[in-house]
């Protein structure tokens, strides 16, 4: 019976996590003075972000738009697997994020890993 209830809260505590990552984060603003708020959340089994709004006179047109796609739960905060679209490049790149608290820093790489970006996200709720 310890087994079990153990095992449960093991498994407990692995959705609690990708839990924490879903809401509204703010990216870091553009050379263009615009930023957006993403919506992450579950799309199955992984996680993934859909553009909420552009502000600072973005292109409101990527509005609804999924920016991140495929992630997955690494545990600890880590996820990794999936994809992100950069929006000012309209590139798609390899990528990873990981949460620290209010802050989830999204990175991601093309060309095999010669070319990466990251930025840290500001949760707004």
């Amino acid at each position: 019976m310890k087994k079990i209830l153990a095992a449960a809260l093991v498994l407990i505590a692995g959705a609690a996590q990708a839990g924490d990552v879903y809401g509204v984060w703010q990216t870091e603003t553009s050379e263009k003075g615009s930023f957006l708020h993403v919506r992450v959340g579950p799309c199955g089994d992984k996680v993934c972000g859909v553009i909420d709004k552009v502000l600072g006179g973005g292109d409101e047109s990527i509005t609804g738009k999924t920016i991140i796609w495929d992630m997955a739960d690494q545990g600890s905060g880590a996820f990794g697997g999936g994809k992100i679209w950069a929006p000012d490049t309209d590139k798609t790149y390899k990528s990873k994020m990981a949460l620290n608290g209010d802050t989830l820093q999204v990175s991601g790489c093309i060309l095999g890993g010669a070319i990466c970006r990251s930025q840290n996200w500001s949760r707004v709720n």
